[in-house]
């Protein structure tokens, strides 16, 4: 991977992780989740234009899951619209007592996509998970993109980077607030994906 998948660690993941399900069973009820885990053991640098192992992984935290804010809602309602994780939340402060997923810069991972069949949050430890995971989201997390052209594509399509704007004058500026989280580590998906799920069995889940 030359180029590769990078993403800055960032309070929400941009663009947003899209998923479109099909084969739910219109009444039952459904929980979706997702979670982002480690891709493999190794740290990585970028050099000379392309990504290399760099050493051994540092140790990762524990994941944490992150439920979609609609759920539990029927198969009826998840069919009927794109599901947007876009509230999920990102940080490397591995002392986050906020909920949000703790990254390390300089590592892969890959997000998972979960659905369970379940009509109150209370009974996810009893409940089956059904994960499918997409190899094209797999991306590396960093503290700054290594190439202009993805960091002006960031701003010119982030809702949330409008104080880096040009002003009309030529000029771009900082709007204080984008300041204050400037030295935290952001997370931006350079990818938007919209797969469907269909029924492994063929029957509705």
């Amino acid at each position: 991977m030359a180029e590769g998948r990078r993403l800055l660690i960032s309070r929400r993941m941009f663009p947003p992780f899209k998923v479109r399900c099909t084969g739910l069973d219109k009444k039952a009820k459904y929980i979706l989740l997702m979670d982002i885990v480690a891709a493999d053991d190794c740290r990585y640098k970028f050099h000379n234009s392309r990504w290399m192992v760099a050493g051994k992984a540092d140790p990762e935290m524990p994941k944490r899951m992150y439920i979609h804010p609609d759920s539990p809602a029927t198969g009826e309602q998840w069919m009927s619209k794109v599901v947007t994780f876009h509230k999920l939340k990102l940080t490397n402060n591995i002392s986050d007592k906020h909920g949000f997923t703790i990254l390390n810069s300089m590592h892969k991972y890959q997000p998972r996509f979960h659905i369970v069949r379940a009509n109150d949050i209370l009974k996810l430890p009893y409940s089956t998970f059904r994960t499918y995971v997409f190899p094209e989201t797999e991306f590396i997390a960093v503290t700054a993109y290594q190439n202009d052209k993805i960091t002006q594509l960031k701003i010119d399509n982030n809702p949330f980077a409008k104080g880096f704007r040009d002003t009309g004058n030529g000029r771009r500026e900082k709007s204080t607030h984008t300041y204050t989280h400037a030295r935290q580590l952001l997370l931006s998906i350079s990818m938007k994906i919209k797969p469907t799920l269909e029924p492994q069995d063929g029957n509705d889940f």
